[in-house]
């Protein structure tokens, strides 16, 4: 299994003035695979140090800050000599052990020469009022595995090689077979586990049962890290995403979770909720302009998940609804082809989203993303008519130089219109480049 994550490891592995490394993600999206994986491609060894239920480290971390010292007792615990340069140190779990956080000032200050790399489920929430070495650390977000990453894992990284070289004519005459893995995609997801058990069994039934374990483990967090008064409250709002994202227009409404309900009940649910990373908003903007985090409204917005194969899994839609035919890019309103482009979006570097929707509700487009200097809208389409009154309309309001449509039909340029076939929306930011260079 490859991950694309793997060439930031090696560009910070190779950067000078690095920092001890600390990669974010939502449980299972593969943060020990891949710092193990890093260890073993790239280091003469690695040191491995989990710290959940572990006192030993507790204890180590709980004295002074000597480096020295809890390098040998790092030593004793993972029985591998720590060589500077030439043994990556991996701290997993390190939300479990706060002075084992706050110890990384004292690597980036004292010992930079060691390489630490560090993780954590969920950092987001237990590290919340703990004492943080601001600037002493780097980040990398780890999302779960791509459209492109799954074709891999399946074995079939050959057909990528038209697509990574804009080769568009032979993508659209190929288009049946990245539909097909698309559609199986829509199925797995991208959680690690779910995909490699689908390519090794090709089991539905079971590729199914490891996303209701998935699911089951985040309920578990929910009691064990959250504060109870507001746990309830975040599972009813955790439980109303799938309304939420089956209503036409797909901006949150609080009435949906109960009749009656306010934000300012939710307010803190929905931060914990996005604390954790299995949830992420994305805000309306009054209009396209740069940066659009100026013209955001915090207030309004839609709300997704870190997976379309967990959304699936939390619907209830059962593998035959979803593999017949298009009816996996059209059921539940085309949320899950929503759902499935923000991921892929989301994983792309230095893109910033939100959405836009008119005044008076008369249009909205889905997606609208600033990259390269550019803002540009993107209409999601989960069948092939391609008309859309709402792009029209912002197109005329706001005349973009590059706009897009993401859709089942092939590659192709009109007007200022790229529509791009879903299975290649990842490519966004190479043709927003090549637009621009033109």
């Amino acid at each position: 299994m490859k991950r694309e994550s793997m060439k930031d490891l090696i560009e910070w592995k190779k950067r000078s003035g690095r920092k001890p490394l600390i990669i974010r993600g939502v449980r299972q999206s593969g943060k020990t695979w891949l710092m193990k994986e890093f260890g073993k491609a790239h280091f003469k060894s690695f040191a491995y140090i989990n710290f959940d239920n572990n006192s030993r480290m507790q204890k180590l971390f709980a004295g002074d800050y000597d480096i020295k010292r809890i390098i040998s007792g790092l030593e004793l615990e993972s029985g591998v000599k720590i060589t500077p340069e030439h043994t990556l140190v991996i701290l997993d779990e390190i939300q479990e052990c706060s002075a084992a956080v706050s110890s990384l000032k004292y690597f980036n200050e004292n010992k930079p020469e060691y390489m630490i790399v560090a993780a954590g489920s969920l950092l987001g929430i237990a590290l919340s009022g703990t004492s943080f070495p601001v600037g002493k650390v780097e980040f990398l977000d780890l999302f779960p595995m791509n459209y492109f990453e799954f074709v891999r894992a399946a074995g079939q990284e050959k057909l990528l090689e038209p697509a990574e070289k804009g080769d568009f004519e032979l993508t659209n005459a190929f288009s049946d077979k990245y539909i097909d893995l698309l559609r199986n995609y829509y199925f797995t997801g991208g959680m690690p586990e779910a995909i490699a058990e689908f390519v090794k069994t090709g089991s539905y039934e079971n590729t199914r049962r490891i996303q209701q374990n998935i699911l089951s483990a985040y309920e578990q967090d929910f009691s064990k890290h959250i504060p109870a008064g507001i746990v309830t409250r975040l599972r009813m709002l955790w439980n109303s995403i799938p309304a939420q994202l089956a209503k036409e227009n797909h901006k949150f409404i609080y009435g949906l979770i109960r009749h009656g309900a306010r934000a300012k009940e939710y307010e803190a649910a929905l931060t914990w909720l996005c604390d954790y990373g299995i949830s992420c908003k994305v805000n309306r903007i009054s209009k396209p302009g740069m940066p659009l985090k100026a013209y955001e409204a915090g207030s309004i917005f839609k709300l997704y998940i870190s997976d379309v194969g967990l959304l699936g899994t939390l619907c209830g839609l059962d593998a035959k609804t979803l593999l017949e035919g298009s009816k996996v890019f059209t059921e539940f309103k085309g949320a899950l082809s929503e759902q499935y482009v923000f991921q892929e979006l989301r994983n792309l570097k230095d893109l910033q989203i939100s959405y836009w929707a008119a005044e008076k509700g008369t249009a909205e487009v889905d997606f609208v993303v600033q990259s390269e200097g550019v803002v540009v809208p993107v209409e999601v389409k989960a069948e092939e008519n391609l008309k859309s009154k709402s792009l029209k309309s912002y197109r005329d309001l706001y005349k973009p130089s590059i706009a897009v449509r993401a859709s089942m039909s092939g590659f192709k340029r009109e007007n200022g219109l790229v529509n791009i076939p879903l299975y290649l929306i990842s490519l966004l930011q190479d043709i927003i480049k090549k637009r621009k260079s033109k």
